[in-house]
């Protein structure tokens, strides 16, 4: 693995629905101090996490933000095929409570394969390997990576994270999923990077009525619990980052909006960097100079 810091936006799309041709849930790359460091899980993850030539073999930790099933539906398939792929060592997982339910729930419903596999195959104990834990308040560290955490807006979950990542330096912010809110400036403040999620208000309309719930509790949810694009654009410039990137793109699959419409809206309130997330993107931390014209 390269030692250049870095973040792969691997699944791009807010929300757990995915469609031919669209992007694929949550899920983020982390790598910095030589350690691979793996953020929420969505659909996809795993192919995801191939595809940016990482071995699943090779993550050194995983935090889950919230419960939502967009950010962590595929742990335990994940974890599972890392374990075939030769997965022996444990890997400390990192998410809210709750995620222990969810784990043992995974290895009691695959228990026939689990067991034939040991038996059969001569392989590890799979519920070892996962290290499940709650994300602590004080902070945690990876190797040489220091992470923070911030309860950030989404209700009506009570326990979801922004996360912050510094090592020799360097730094980079992912606001998980959050409404704007005031500490969000001061959590990401000087970052190279911050990964914000993002929503479109203009096409709130046109994706409530392809879900098609029939009243207008999933417009509630989306209003009070994510941030417009043009917020997140003033969110960075009061934090002062060095770059912006958007993901948890919503809605990511109108052909109605472009990447013209996300540009639009964050321009109100942000002049730097900007990257519109892209399932496989990957963004360099260093050096922000270099980038700005290629932004």
């Amino acid at each position: 693995m390269s030692g250049e810091a870095a973040v792969t936006l691997l699944g791009t799309k807010g929300g757990p629905a995915i469609r031919p041709g669209t992007r694929m849930p949550t899920a983020t790359l982390m790598q910095m101090g030589g350690h691979t460091i793996l953020v929420d899980a969505g659909l996809g993850v795993t192919r995801g996490i191939c595809d940016a030539g990482i071995a699943l073999t090779e993550l050194d930790a995983i935090l889950i933000t919230h419960l939502h099933s967009d950010h962590y539906l595929e742990l335990g398939p994940l974890l599972h095929t890392a374990w075939t792929a030769g997965l022996k060592r444990p890997v400390p997982v990192y998410g809210p409570d709750g995620l222990a339910a969810y784990w043992q729930g995974f290895l009691t419903s695959m228990a026939f394969d689990i067991e034939l596999r040991i038996r059969d195959e001569g392989r590890p104990n799979l519920g070892a390997l996962a290290e499940i834990k709650q994300i602590p308040e004080a902070g945690l560290t990876v190797g040489p990576v220091a992470i923070s955490s911030l309860r950030n807006l989404h209700p009506p979950i009570v326990e979801s994270y922004a996360l912050r990542f510094e090592c020799g330096g360097q730094s980079a912010v992912l606001s998980g999923d959050t409404a704007p809110m005031h500490d969000m400036v001061s959590f990401a403040s000087g970052a190279e990077l911050l990964v914000h999620e993002a929503m479109l208000t203009a096409g709130i309309d046109a994706l409530c009525k392809r879900v098609g719930n029939g009243d207008d509790r999933l417009r509630r949810h989306l209003e009070r619990s994510h941030t417009p694009a043009a917020e997140a654009g003033r969110i960075a410039h009061e934090a002062g980052v060095g770059a912006l990137a958007l993901n948890h793109l919503v809605p990511c699959d109108d052909p109605a909006f472009t990447e013209e419409d996300w540009q639009r809206e964050v321009r109100r309130g942000w002049d730097g960097p900007i990257y519109i997330g892209q399932d496989g993107m990957r963004i360099a931390l260093a050096p922000l100079a270099a980038r700005v014209g290629d932004a």
